[in-house]
């Protein structure tokens, strides 16, 4: 996992910044019963325009790359989180706040390698992207089966949209199809995906409201967290 917001050293553009490998930022668990991405930038924004900003500065960032089908292709996932935090006053005076999460995620198209001409580290890239597709279409399978064992963890990617697939969130799905001919596989595939994730029932419940000073405690707990992890970090490098 990347993060496309980090801010570096190096000069947008120039060849330093095109060779730099990005630092990788694991997933672990929140200690609520979700995962968080270790490391993750997180701006705070006064306004929506600022959210667009940010939106077109990931973008930009984001790894494409030209095959026989498609002339830019992504090559990586995306997912772009937005937390709200509204403020309530009770009766008796006390602050209460209630947290939400947007997520929203752009899938990179799976790709057959030997229509596309990905070769080396492009057919490596459409390889991953295509396992944790498949991954995504099992988790929905056995969602919609029930009863069994849904295998979430055999992805970063079903890992991070766990909530979304049969979880307390709502989720809508934009599925994109080519009205090419010579498509019409790829088409039929994503209709049939698109179709199964339909069936998927979620259980949506509005987040608990939590009082200012519980929220403090919980902010508190992370910074704690942070620095202790940040700690480590420096004592392992020196």
């Amino acid at each position: 996992i990347t993060d496309l917001l980090a801010v570096s050293d190096l000069v947008e553009g120039t060849v330093e910044a095109a060779n730099a490998k990005a630092p990788k930022h694991p997933l672990m668990e929140d200690g609520k019963g979700g995962v968080a991405v270790k490391g993750l930038e997180e701006v705070a924004v006064a306004n929506p325009e600022e959210i667009f900003d940010h939106i077109r500065r990931g973008s930009a960032k984001r790894r494409t790359a030209e095959t026989l089908m498609n002339k830019q292709s992504s090559r990586s996932h995306s997912v772009f989180s937005v937390t709200v935090h509204t403020k309530e006053s009770t009766p008796d005076g006390e602050d209460v706040i209630r947290c939400g999460k947007l997520n929203l995620v752009d899938l990179a198209g799976s790709e057959n390698i030997s229509r596309s001409g990905a070769v080396d580290k492009r057919a490596r890239e459409a390889g991953e992207i295509n396992k944790s597709l498949l991954t995504l279409g099992r988790v929905i399978a056995a969602l919609v089966a029930g009863g069994g064992h849904v295998p979430y963890r055999d992805s970063k990617l079903t890992r991070l949209l766990r909530d979304a697939l049969g979880g307390k969130s709502k989720t809508c799905i934009i599925a994109t199809v080519s009205p090419a001919a010579h498509s019409a596989e790829e088409t039929l595939q994503t209709l049939e995906y698109a179709h199964r994730a339909k069936s998927i029932k979620n259980k949506p419940e509005i987040n608990q409201r939590v009082t200012k000073n519980a929220l403090l405690k919980d902010l508190q707990k992370e910074i704690e967290r942070l620095t202790a992890d940040l700690t480590a970090t420096r004592e392992k490098n020196g």
